[in-house]
């Protein structure tokens, strides 16, 4: 507990969709007030604007980016919990709302650090990423539909051709069979329709990309990372100072092996899969095609490949998530140093740096 921590009440807050549950701890640590309010800009105005200026914690959540703005603009301390790493309130076995609330209070109170902290991105960062999330869960809708036309299809004996994705709607219609057409030509429309508004979102993003933040182009240097990936890096990371080291980022989008040595055992785990999954998801399809049959020879390429060898599929999984780690490093580099990409640098430079 610091000297600035004992001079001010320490509140932990568990948010709810509806309501939320707060704990108040004097500066002796006691047991202040307990009591819920409306998960609502009004309610946590009223409830919160009026006190001193107080530390309070609270679990990474639906609502904790409006929330922990808002509360930060009354003049509070605000921490925002990473509650992956919280197993003193996960695993707890006297687990409810009140508990909750009070167990994110001491330990703000006794050290911050224990909460490992997370930065919410600002509010505009989080306006633009809206566009990439909304062009993703509808590339999965449409998935899921093309999956279930090609699997209804075939089912009753007949395959529809292979094609793109977005020429599926245009392609598959004279492969749809006469006694299916009343049940999955809407499916068609529907994807067709879907495909449309991909398009609009592509054009979105490459729109934000050269108008919104110009120094997406360093990233797409590298030959497989493109507009929607490197949109997507940037407004993820927001802030390209908050890693002291490039190497950082591996870790921070869980890119790195999972550890658990035991004395002389040291056995070969997954990735630990922390951080943004659709960032994760980008950078791996990038590695996809820096490691496929059309990515263009370069040192990355060469280290994959001599990675993976001639090895066993697992191997080649390995492979691809150590080039998306030396990617995600790499693309940091670019980003804080603007220097051109070299792809067979041979010095101390950015490509070896990744």
């Amino acid at each position: 507990m610091t000297k600035d921590t004992a001079m001010r009440e320490t509140i932990g807050l568990d948010l709810g969709d509806e309501e939320s549950t707060f704990v108040i701890l004097g500066k002796e640590g006691e047991v202040k007030e307990t009591g819920k309010v409306t998960t609502s800009c009004p309610a946590l105005g009223k409830r919160f604007g009026k006190i001193g200026s107080a530390l309070i914690a609270l679990e990474v959540g639906t609502h904790s980016a409006w929330v922990s703005r808002q509360l930060k603009q009354m003049g509070h301390e605000v921490v925002v919990a990473n509650p992956r790493q919280l197993s003193l309130i996960t695993r707890s076995l006297k687990k409810n709302d009140r508990n909750d609330a009070e167990m994110l209070a001491r330990l703000a109170r006794a050290d911050i650090g224990l909460l490992s902290p997370i930065e919410h991105r600002g509010e505009r960062a989080q306006e633009h990423l809206a566009v990439v999330q909304a062009r993703a869960r509808l590339v999965e809708a449409r998935t899921a539909l093309i999956n279930h036309v090609r699997g209804t299809v075939k089912a009753h004996g007949e395959r529809l051709p292979g094609c793109s994705a977005a020429a599926f709607a245009r392609k598959a219609e004279a492969g749809i069979p006469q006694g299916l057409r009343a049940a999955l030509l809407p499916l068609l429309e529907a994807i067709g329709w879907q495909s449309d508004q991909i398009r609009r979102y592509d054009r979105e993003v490459e729109r934000l990309s050269k108008e919104e933040y110009p120094e997406s182009g360093a990233l797409r240097q590298v030959i497989g990372v493109g507009a929607l990936t490197a949109l997507t890096y940037i407004l993820t990371l927001e802030d390209k100072g908050r890693f002291h080291k490039s190497r950082q980022v591996g870790a921070y989008l869980g890119l790195v092996p999972r550890q658990q040595q035991s004395g002389e055992r040291k056995p070969q785990l997954q990735i630990t899969h922390a951080g943004d999954r659709y960032l994760r998801t980008l950078l791996v399809q990038c590695a996809h095609y820096i490691l496929g049959p059309f990515g263009k020879d370069c040192r990355l390429r060469q280290w994959g490949l001599k990675l993976a060898g001639e090895g066993s599929g697992n191997q080649k999984k390995r492979a691809l998530a150590a080039v998306a780690r030396k990617l995600a490093v790499l693309l940091h580099r670019l980003w804080v140093s603007g220097e051109v990409y070299e792809p067979f640098y041979q010095g101390k430079g950015v490509a070896l740096a990744a």
